[in-house]
């Protein structure tokens, strides 16, 4: 009984450990890329990564440098490294997701410079999210989904998505990348439509771990 005092103080430790060292490492990278941003700007505008703020007054005698989401994608992926060695215990393993990700940006700072057509942007996420899928596919092989509570009375709690879960999660990659970049350029509605992304799915979270 006294072990099992012990090793739930642990874990409770750990995760408050992990809660606060998350916090703080987000606030730092926040710092770092808020500080890179200004200090690289005329790298982009030299390298012809540049267009107008079509929402402000004499926005055609403007540059304002684009791709520059590149140094956050960066920021971040260094931030996750370290978090690997730090807070991943040898259960979790994100360095297929990371893998995914670097993929993203990759493709996503290709097509800020080469200024590919719709018809190709929409199979980008697509092709970034196979190292994920192709690595659950070899080694989990679960395909299946625990719904939310409010539907379950009426639709179970799980279901077997089979073959088409996969096909579920590619067309999942595919929608939330392009709903967001497909309204980059607007001011504000795209980092707003992230940060409500962000709260839903904090929401979701915290009603799924009440049991």
């Amino acid at each position: 009984m006294q072990q099992m005092k012990t090793s739930k103080l642990t874990i409770d430790r750990f995760d408050l450990f992990t809660i606060i060292f998350d916090i703080l490492i987000s606030i730092l990278g926040s710092l770092v890329v808020n500080r890179l941003i200004p200090i690289l700007k005329e790298k982009f505008i030299k390298a012809q990564l540049w267009g107008h703020d079509l929402n402000k007054r004499n926005s055609t005698e403007i540059k304002v440098a684009e791709s520059q989401g590149v140094l956050a994608a960066g920021i971040f992926l260094i931030l996750m490294f370290i978090m690997i060695a730090i807070v991943f215990s040898e259960h979790l393993h994100p360095e297929t997701a990371l893998l995914s990700i670097c993929c993203m940006v990759l493709l996503g700072f290709a097509d800020d410079v080469l200024d590919l057509r719709w018809s190709i942007k929409l199979l980008l996420p697509l092709i970034a999210s196979l190292p994920l899928l192709l690595v659950y596919f070899a080694n989990y092989h679960s395909t299946t989904i625990i719904l939310p509570k409010p539907v379950r009375p009426y639709l179970g709690q799980q279901w077997n998505l089979g073959i088409l879960y996969y096909i579920y999660m590619s067309m999942v990659a595919v929608f939330c990348t392009n709903a967001i970049n497909i309204l980059a350029g607007v001011n504000g509605l795209e980092v707003g439509q992230s940060i409500v992304i962000a709260i839903s799915i904090l929401i979701f979270n915290l009603v799924e771990l009440q049991g």
